[in-house]
């Protein structure tokens, strides 16, 4: 028996930043895998103030961005893990916001980007 994909099953999609310390960002893209998210890129990111008041904030410069496709139901919650994350976890500090998407073209991409396997077999 199989379900087919229709209009009901849409959700709109957002694009999440997440920004934390580079050797904590795999741990990250795991808690954000916990919510459904299939699709993550992490990539270096480096901080823009100087090195001197860097040094004097005791900040670490080398940050990792991490980039989840997140359906849009599921954002306030991953954003709640992660603040909760950001609390509890030594040296866990980081900032994370989420963009929409204007539009994403062809139904399997959905499918998967989504987390949206109906259909599927």
């Amino acid at each position: 028996m199989s379900n087919t994909f229709n209009g009901s099953d849409i959700k709109k999609l957002k694009l999440l930043f997440t920004v934390v310390d580079r050797n904590k960002g795999e741990f990250y893209m795991d808690v954000i895998s916990q919510y459904e998210v299939n699709c993550q890129l992490i990539m270096p990111g480096t901080g823009t103030a100087a090195s001197d008041i860097i040094d004097m904030l005791g900040l670490n410069k080398h940050k990792a961005v991490i980039l989840s496709l997140v359906r849009e139901d599921k954002v306030e919650t991953v954003l709640q893990g992660l603040e909760d994350r950001f609390h509890t976890i030594k040296n866990g500090k980081g900032i994370a916001f989420a963009v929409p998407l204007s539009s994403v073209i062809g139904v399997n991409l959905y499918q998967f980007l989504s987390n949206n396997r109906v259909g599927r077999e």
